[in-house]
């Protein structure tokens, strides 16, 4: 049997790069998902193709994460669709990134309100669900940003090391309860949102790996399926760096 199999999981930010990821290996471990992501096409059309691909019952749903209200709606609608829910991936997240002396409040607003609060807001929508069932596992997608900072980016990194904060907090809160919280910490992942990038610039960073190569986002995903799994059944509190060893 497949170790994830008839589990519910929601990812948000589920409709393209790590995010899908993450949907994706769920659906082929064996998972009902529920894709959330900002368009309602977007995750309607990811929700379908883990259906074909995979043949698991899924839901796609738009969410504004950063709105509490929004994030509580989608909670209920995944609830009425599927019962309670045993995994969280918290993936949604966006990049605005500028040297402090340049950032607006705007940039810092949207960064803070969809990586960080929105990361609070889904989790909150579904805590008492996790609590009633006293079950269940949040993943928490930060960055090694969020772990030793970077250049340009104050409100990225301030909000990828709060995501991990909260994860710690909420294993020490829920884990009486069996319910689990981790983070997972990507480096430098081969995504969209690096596309923007000269080439001179992601050939430096690459250079900094000591794998030299980027990771996919399907290493990633790997790491999060393990997590969301009862093969992490006593993996609580943990932050887990992906990142080809860029940090040593």
């Amino acid at each position: 049997m497949k170790r994830m199999q008839d589990r519910v999981v929601v990812v948000t930010g589920a409709a393209r790069g790590i995010g899908a990821a993450i949907a994706r290996r769920c659906a082929e471990e064996g998972a009902r998902v529920a894709v959330w992501d900002l368009r309602q096409e977007d995750a309607e059309a990811m929700a379908k193709a883990l259906q074909l691909s995979y043949g698991v019952e899924t839901h796609g749903c738009a969410v504004d994460v950063a709105s509490s209200a929004a994030g509580n709606a989608a909670a209920q609608a995944v609830l009425a669709r599927f019962g309670p829910i045993d995994g969280l991936g918290d993936n949604a997240g966006i990049v605005a990134g500028a040297q402090l002396k340049k950032m607006t409040e705007e940039q810092w607003d949207r960064v803070i309100g969809i990586n960080l609060k929105g990361v609070y807001n889904c989790t909150r929508a579904f805590v008492d669900t996790f609590l009633a069932q006293q079950s269940g596992s949040i993943v928490n997608i930060s960055s090694v940003v969020g772990v030793y900072g970077n250049f340009g980016q104050t409100n990225y990194a301030a909000a990828k090391a709060g995501v991990i904060g909260m994860a710690k907090s909420w294993a020490k809160e829920l884990g009486r309860k069996n319910i689990r919280a981790n983070a997972v910490c990507p480096g430098f992942i081969e995504t969209p949102i690096l596309g923007d990038m000269p080439k001179e610039v992601l050939d430096g960073l690459v250079n900094e790996v000591p794998m030299k190569r980027m990771g996919q986002p399907e290493e990633i995903a790997a790491s999060v399926a393990f997590l969301l799994s009862d093969d992490a059944s006593y993996v609580n509190g943990a932050v887990l760096e992906v990142s080809g060893g860029l940090t040593i």
